[in-house]
């Protein structure tokens, strides 16, 4: 029997998830930073920075930001004096950002469709590896921490920041219920598309909670694995080194 994986609350082969996933940010592309807004409160734009300065981005690093889609993460790392090699599976969320990437007149960039599960560059090509609420989306994520750890330099280090249920008592409820029934509205209302950010929705309460997701981290073969949450663990900040 095929192994069946969760598409938010769905069950469906690996393959159908590849496809849909793609499907969604097809879908979502054009109106993924203002959704990014209107479902965060702005609040995503603090995250990242935070994100960026814990990740500690040099002049001349050759940093790989996986699902990188629009950009927003690679720019900041950019703008730092990193060479950012910007990838995602997905080439319409890529398009944005080359065009967002073009209209700031950012240098530093390089963009790649890739599948975090099957890279396609050499062992040890880069200095840091990162991603940012997109390994929730990946079918196999032991695969995509399993490539994380091939394509980085040895000393290199690894940060990722994901979504999860946060464990705050009172906000998780009221999280919970703005997620379930306020967002898939917002999504209808701005980019006509109620499924897809629903299945964002379910997707975030699937995700695995901070400890598990360290635990797949360090399993992958990273060292000195840790987590810096925010919102009690809505927002976490998970880190690992090569050696």
């Amino acid at each position: 029997m095929t192994k069946q994986v969760n598409f938010g609350d769905e069950l469906v082969s690996p393959e159908e998830k590849t496809r849909r996933v793609g499907q969604v940010f097809s879908s979502v592309a054009r109106r993924y930073d203002i959704m990014n807004d209107l479902m965060s409160g702005g609040m995503h734009r603090l995250w990242k920075d935070r994100f960026v300065a814990r990740v500690k981005p040099r002049a001349g690093e050759e940093i790989l930001d996986m699902a990188g889609g629009t950009g927003d993460v690679a720019f900041r790392m950019a703008e730092r004096g990193a060479r950012v090699t910007v990838a995602d599976i997905n080439a319409e969320m890529l398009q944005v950002g080359r065009e967002r990437a073009e209209a700031r007149a950012l240098s530093g960039l390089s963009w790649k469709v890739e599948n975090a599960e099957t890279l396609s560059f050499v062992d040890a090509s880069f200095d840091a590896y990162t991603i940012v609420f997109g390994i929730r989306n990946v079918t196999d994520i032991p695969a995509a921490l399993r490539e994380a750890q091939r394509v980085l330099k040895r000393g290199g280090r690894f940060y990722c920041m994901e979504f999860s249920s946060s464990d705050w008592p009172g906000f998780s409820t009221i999280y919970e219920a703005f997620a379930s029934n306020v967002i898939p509205r917002i999504g209808k209302a701005v980019a006509d598309d109620e499924d897809s950010y629903r299945y964002l929705v379910e997707s975030i309460r699937r995700f695995p909670r901070p400890p598990a997701f360290k635990a797949m981290v360090a399993e992958a073969g990273f060292v000195r694995a840790a987590t810096e949450q925010m919102l009690g663990g809505l927002v976490t900040i998970h880190s690992g080194w090569k050696i």
